[in-house]
This record gives C-alpha cells, sequence and structure tokens, in this order.
C-alpha cells in the first residue's frame, strides 16, 4: 500500500463560527432544556441519568442500572474497587499528592498511601437561579454578585445600565435576580440580540424581554402597552453566561403568588423570573396563591468556534493502479491465490492473470488491457504510520495511468 505525506501546501487550516439555539422551559420547579420530556430506558428512568433540563456533561452511565455485581478488586475495603454497576472515576493515593477537588486537604493526608479515592457520574449541567434581596449590607452575602463587578464594569462601553454603581443602582445593595447559564449550553459567548425571556401567568404572556439593541440591555418588549414596556430590566454579562435581572415592577393586576414559598403573596415581577430552577424552591402544592399557574421561557443562541482542517489528498499519474481487492484478479485461474512463503520472504504466482475491464465498443473482446482501478477509500495516517481516520467515496472514482486527481477532505474537531 502506497502512503504519500501530505506537503504544506495540501494542508488548509480554518474554523467555523455557530450559533446553536438554546430553550429552557421552567414550570413548578421542573427544567426543560429544548422541549424535551424524561427518556425512559430499558434499565433507569432517565436514559443519560440525568433529570430533565439538565445535560450529561460526558455522557457515561448512558442507560445503566446501578447494582453491586459482588466483583471487588483488591483486598481490604481501603484498597478495592467495587462494581456497582456504574462507571465512576477514581483515584489512588501517592506521593505525587493527586486528589479530587471536592476533597480536602486534611482528608487527603488522614489517608493511608495506596488508600482509593472515588467519586461519581455523570456530571451534569443546567441553569441556575440566585435571588438578592436588597439590603444595606449584603456585600457579605452575596459573594457572586461581588465577583462579578469587573465583568459588570467591562461592559459599560456597550451601555451604562451595567455600571456596578451608578445612577442606576448600586448592584452591591439593589435587589438582583442572577441566572446562570454553564458554558456547555454556549460555548465561547452568547450571541448578542439572542436573548429572549417570557413570563407566562396561566398561559397567558405578562413579560417579554429581549436584547434587541445588540448591547445586552434586556428591554420589555411585551406584551404591548404594559406596565414596564420599553424599560430595561436587567442586562447579559456575553462572555461570562449571566442574565442579571433587575426589573422590580409588577408585571399584572393579581394580587400575588407565592414566588418566595413561604406562604405570602408575592406581585409578578422579573425579580421572580424562572422561580424554582436549581434555586432551592421545591414544587409547589395546590393553593390560593400557587406558583403552579406561572411558567418561564428563556432562549438564546450560542458561539461556538470549530477547528477545521482541509486536507488534498492527490493520487499521482500512473500510480495507484494496483489494487489488493480479490476481484482485482481474473476469476477462473488455476493459480489465482497460490503465493509462496517462508522466514526469508514472501511470493505470489507470477501467472496472475489481472481482469481486463476496459471498455469497447463491442460485447466481445474487450479493449486493450490498461491497468486501472476504482478509489473507494483513502486512510489518513500519523507520523508513526498509524491508521487516524478513514474518508470514504460516496461512489468508487475510475483511476486509469493518464489520470491524476486531487480528493478534498475536511476534518472538524
Amino acid at each position: 500500500m502506497p502512503y504519500y505525506k501530505f506537503k504544506e501546501s495540501d494542508l488548509f487550516y480554518n474554523q467555523i463560527e455557530t450559533h446553536p439555539k438554546k430553550q429552557f422551559f421552567v414550570y413548578n420547579s421542573s427544567i426543560f432544556l429544548d422541549n424535551r420530556s424524561r427518556i425512559v430506558g430499558a434499565f433507569t428512568g432517565s436514559v443519560p441519568d440525568v433529570p430533565t433540563g439538565y445535560t450529561s456533561l460526558y455522557e457515561l452511565n448512558v442507560d445503566r442500572v446501578s447494582g453491586s455485581s459482588a466483583r471487588v478488586f483488591g483486598d481490604s475495603s481501603e484498597f478495592a474497587l467495587y462494581n456497582y454497576g456504574m462507571i465512576y472515576p477514581f483515584i489512588t493515593k501517592a506521593g505525587n499528592l493527586t486528589a479530587f477537588k471536592t476533597i480536602s486537604s486534611a482528608d487527603f493526608f488522614s489517608q493511608l498511601p495506596g488508600t482509593v479515592m472515588s467519586s461519581s457520574y455523570p456530571m451534569s449541567a443546567s441553569i441556575t437561579r440566585n435571588l438578592y434581596t436588597a439590603s444595606a449590607t449584603r456585600d457579605q452575602t452575596a459573594n457572586r454578585i461581588s465577583a462579578l463587578r469587573t465583568a459588570f464594569d467591562y461592559y459599560q462601553p456597550l451601555s451604562p445600565v451595567y455600571a456596578y454603581s451608578s445612577s442606576f443602582g448600586d448592584k452591591a445593595l439593589q435587589a438582583i435576580s442572577l441566572i446562570s447559564i454553564p458554558s456547555i449550553f454556549y460555548g465561547s459567548s452568547i450571541e448578542k440580540g439572542s436573548v429572549d425571556l417570557k413570563f407566562y401567568i396561566t398561559g397567558t404572556l405578562i413579560g417579554r424581554l429581549q436584547d434587541e439593541n445588540f448591547n445586552g440591555e434586556l428591554i420589555q418588549t411585551g406584551p404591548a402597552d404594559s406596565n414596564g414596556s420599553g424599560s430595561v430590566a436587567g442586562m447579559v454579562l456575553y462572555n461570562e453566561g449571566f442574565v442579571a435581572l433587575t426589573g422590580s415592577w409588577a408585571l399584572d393586576d393579581i394580587a400575588g403568588l407565592d414566588y418566595t414559598d413561604d406562604g405570602s403573596a408575592t406581585r409578578s415581577s422579573w425579580l421572580y423570573y424562572a422561580v424554582g430552577a436549581n434555586d432551592g424552591i421545591g414544587p409547589d402544592a395546590l393553593s390560593s396563591r400557587t406558583r403552579q399557574s406561572a411558567s418561564y421561557d428563556m432562549s438564546f443562541r450560542g458561539t461556538n468556534y470549530v477547528p477545521v482542517i482541509t486536507m488534498l489528498a492527490h493520487a499521482p499519474k500512473a500510480e495507484l493502479n494496483y489494487s489488493s481487492n480479490p476481484t482485482y484478479i481474473k476469476k477462473d485461474q488455476t493459480a489465482r491465490f497460490s503465493f509462496n512463503s517462508s522466514s526469508i520472504g514472501y511470493g505470489e504466482s507470477v501467472k496472475q492473470e489481472i481482469k481486463n475491464i476496459v471498455t469497447s465498443s463491442y460485447p466481445d473482446p474487450t479493449g486493450s488491457y490498461e491497468p486501472q482501478t476504482y478509489i473507494s477509500k483513502i486512510g489518513i495516517f500519523d507520523k508513526d504510520k498509524n491508521l487516524i481516520g478513514i474518508a470514504k467515496m460516496a461512489t468508487p472514482v475510475k483511476k486509469t495511468e493518464e489520470r491524476d486527481l486531487t480528493f478534498k477532505l475536511k476534518l472538524d474537531f
């Protein structure tokens, strides 16, 4: 099999910019991602082994059942690995001081060398909501807001509402509802102008926020002539994946719902958008002020950069005109597959006749013999000649001695 080395002029490096859309729907403390409900498997109630509204980071333990098989690797409980039916990560304590981040230094040094420390899969991600109420001494209880101070000030050239402290409010003290979006959902950054938040009561839209100016300002655009229409109710931190909502005006005329899970009625506002999204507030029971009548829809597009390499594979003239495919040899030959081999060599029969497939104007005989093949696959090898990829043709390409071909291969990763 011939090998050809890619020349520098045969390789082109590029990247594709994509903007995949994501949608979260929150209802009664349940989150639904891209309108997908729970998928029940053959061995588990959740095929990806994560709740609805979550994504599995590594797609491990898919449709696997948890249960001990009584298989143990090791001779004691401290140094043994157990088969629980699920894949799980483990680290053996050694002199390199490697451990999981969830293991404290005190716990690590209390273990004997050789002790097996384990964790669990799957690792998953979803959106999280945190409500910080207005307070004059809130700095000690809202570390996440204060940690974002530099990020807020960074976006000031886009809009003055980003300022950490200004005439628009002091974010260290004012009421803020912070929605955190893990980067696995948006990639490098959230696309400007794509954020869309909708607030429903009994299926009726009472508020809509859009990033219509492409500057991070979440402006209330609907319903028309609603209370707060045209006002800025929050802002988006594009690169960090946060949505900060500050709009505290009432969005409807209803007496109020139990948004704070304390039994009291609170008027609907953007501060209570996405209540129940991993904020510690569980499903609501039916009552006069039930949250079950409220639902929330959030959509946005991310920005992903996909590296792409284009490779030009050449099939030169007068080359690649022999095949090891059995159909290359004429059928019904006595010495068709005869060969001789020993410790010092290998030899095939010199009497093997190659099948002539040259077309002719007449059904018989065929045209004058010319070596030709059909290229159906191209293998890609690393520097050590290990096969790392195969490109397949939709239809085999005819290769004759007087024809040179160039195949364009594209690989993204």
